[in-house]
């Protein structure tokens, strides 16, 4: 019984180990995840001139050329701190390889709600313009798209909390920056984002291969919201469901697709050709 008993007791203190041990883990994962970085010169200083919180810059000890003195002396006018350390330790902190000898530590990017998109093109006074994505998982692609967006006055994008890339470091290089402009919604459900975009007056375009419709044959001068689908499935059925039209774009090679980025620019380019 005494056996039984001690046992028992160092069974509850190894499962209190683990348990505790769960918790400092959860504990770090939640500490790594308050802060993000953006890497490369362009995106810092872009991230700079946002004007947005900075918790720290790293440079690469001895990089004191090129645009990273621009990158320094607005730091330092900011009162940043920058701190310098070895091309060994900055490369174990950078997520990219191409991070350029600088890298800056941020709030954990700040997702808005899709009505703060449609309050932007009030105050714009603009017939709202939105991308919604349909599960892009490619972070390159994600950047790209926030990129040629941003250019294209966009007002802002949806996008879906699950399987799909969110705004990281990544997706900040690949945009040159853009994504500190932009509004981008995270959303559970993109059907009930697009009905609510539906409610607000915009009609909703999608892009199908299967379509009869070329994407230059539709009209996108009034409230429109525009789908891209997966990089592979497209979109899905849910989603084509609640699109009020859908529209494609001509493929004369062997090949029948393209990347998602590549056309989320072609359709984007056409609305904006229509609303100058």
């Amino acid at each position: 019984m005494e056996k039984d008993n001690k046992n028992s007791f160092n069974k509850k203190s190894f499962n209190k180990e683990k348990d505790f041990g769960k918790r400092n883990f959860n504990n770090q994962k939640e500490e790594k995840n308050f802060e993000d970085q953006v890497e490369g010169r362009n995106s810092v200083l872009e991230l700079l001139e946002s004007g947005k919180d900075i918790n720290k810059i790293y440079v690469t000890r001895g990089e004191k050329h090129g645009s990273i003195n621009k990158i320094l002396g607005i730091a330092k006018e900011r009162r940043i701190i920058i701190v310098e350390k070895d091309k060994r330790q900055m490369d174990q902190m950078a997520q990219n390889e191409n991070y350029q000898g600088v890298i800056a530590i941020v709030p954990p990017f700040e997702y808005c709600e899709v009505q703060d998109i449609l309050d932007v093109a009030n105050e714009r006074n603009e017939k709202p313009f939105v991308l919604i994505l349909d599960g892009i998982e490619d972070p390159h692609n994600l950047g790209s798209i926030i990129r040629t967006a941003e250019t294209a006055g966009v007002h802002g994008i949806i996008i879906p909390k699950h399987r799909a890339a969110g705004v990281n470091s990544t997706v900040n290089k690949v945009s040159s920056g853009a994504a500190q402009y932009m509004k981008v919604a995270r959303v559970t459900n993109t059907t009930d984002a697009i009905t609510e975009l539906k409610e607000s007056g915009l009609w909703i375009c999608g892009t199908d291969i299967s379509t009869s419709k070329y994407y230059y044959e539709e009209d996108y001068r009034g409230p429109i919201g525009i789908v891209i689908g997966n990089e592979g499935k497209g979109m899905s059925d849910k989603v084509k469901k609640n699109c009020d039209f859908l529209v494609k774009i001509p493929m004369k090679g062997k090949v029948t697709s393209l990347n998602a980025s590549v056309s989320a620019g072609i359709v984007m380019y056409e609305a904006v050709k229509q609303r100058m």
